[in-house]
């Protein structure tokens, strides 16, 4: 077997897209997982796509928004002409809405924000609301919104489509993709990782990149790292539908609720620091299935079909990790990216490659550097 020129030690969105874009740029590349790829938080989310402004943002978070949000259509265009396979990529703008005065405080602060950021936003009257979205009108009737913005840029897409699209596009490209391979030591030698250990085997390449997500912090132990990710548990209901309901995200605070094209409707989400813990909880799945149905009425006579949750990789100051590993040469990571894995990761992947490349990255990843917290 050649050795690669990177070995990917995760196989989320993050490590999938970075090795689409490096297999892209000639590399040969070989991605591991601990388990099945895409099964953890990049499956469990929403796939909800933010709006955001022109080309103008200061900060390299907000470069790295822009950036992902002019990859994504692009992305999916060429996803599915190497693939075949639809990942769902919608523009289908969202609605924010708030329902008590603190709530519509808080929104006004956020609209006031974007608007700073030239994110094209609208205020909506109760009566456009619902011409707007019909199936909201027993909302707005009912007199508890105070308030509602739409957001026509924002987007959608299906994670665990876009996952296999990803999935069937490395391989295409010649990635290799190794399931239920766990990593657990690594070979140093003058300041470069020379292999990882999985199980009885030895895994050699030029280059190493941990794109581990919530477990991330434990990989990078053995390396003498320090790292603020820690997994944040996520729950979420999906209800099915005969025919759509709505048409736009609803977003009320870090609550949301999407509609798919075939009629799903997912509701989430959570927020529980409670370790690796991913079991659902009755109490957490009511609340998400009773907000849902407040908001959207004609739910309380859908089936919910499944529920589940996932854990997301979140950091101490809310901003991922990407970048090379102190005093190692040839390792990098590119993790914690929060709520925001998916809607981040082809730009997380488009800049992660320049720097393995020795490009210029493009955005400066200096508050994103490794080894703090």
């Amino acid at each position: 077997m050649t050795t690669p020129d990177c070995l990917i030690i995760g196989g989320g969105v993050i490590g999938l897209s970075l090795a689409y874009d490096l297999a892209q740029h000639g590399l040969r590349v070989r991605v591991v997982d601990r388990q099945q790829p895409g099964r953890e938080a990049s499956w469990a989310g929403a796939g909800i796509l933010p709006a955001t402004g022109p080309d103008e943002a200061h900060h390299p978070l907000d470069q790295l928004r822009v950036l992902s949000h002019q990859l994504h259509p692009e992305w999916a265009a060429a996803l599915l002409e190497l693939t075949g396979i639809d990942n769902g990529y919608r523009k289908c703008g969202g609605v924010y809405l708030a329902r008590s005065h603190g709530e519509a405080a808080a929104l006004g602060g956020l609209v006031g924000l974007m608007r700073e950021e030239r994110i094209e936003i609208e205020r909506l009257t109760p009566t456009a609301l619902a011409d707007l979205e019909p199936g909201l009108r027993p909302l707005v009737e009912s007199d508890d919104l105070t308030a509602a913005y739409r957001l026509p840029g924002e987007s959608q897409l299906r994670n665990p489509d876009h996952l296999r699209a990803l999935i069937a596009a490395i391989r295409a490209s010649g990635v290799e993709l190794d399931t239920e391979t766990p990593i657990d030591d690594f070979e140093i030698v003058d300041g470069r990782i020379i292999s990882a250990r999985s199980q009885n085997e030895r895994l050699s390449a030029g280059m190493f990149c941990f794109t581990s997500g919530a477990w991330t912090r434990q990989l990078l132990a053995p390396l003498a790292v320090s790292s603020g990710i820690l997994p944040v548990k996520g729950q979420m209901v999906m209800f099915r539908c005969a025919t759509r309901p709505i048409q736009h995200i609803l977003n009320e605070g870090p609550r949301y609720v999407v509609p798919r094209e075939d009629g799903r409707v997912l509701v989430g989400s959570t927020e529980e620091e409670v370790g690796f813990d991913k079991q659902t909880t009755s109490a957490a799945l009511d609340e998400l299935a009773n907000f849902g149905r407040q908001l959207v009425h004609s739910l309380s006579n859908a089936t919910i079909e499944k529920t589940w949750a996932g854990l997301r990789p979140g950091s101490f100051d809310g901003l991922p990790y990407l970048g090379q590993i102190p005093a190692l040469t040839n390792a990098f990571v590119a993790a914690g990216h929060f709520r925001g894995g998916l809607f981040l990761s082809p730009g997380t992947a488009v800049v992660m490659g320049r720097l393995l490349r020795g490009e210029a990255t493009g955005i400066d990843l200096s508050p994103f550097h490794v080894g703090r917290g």
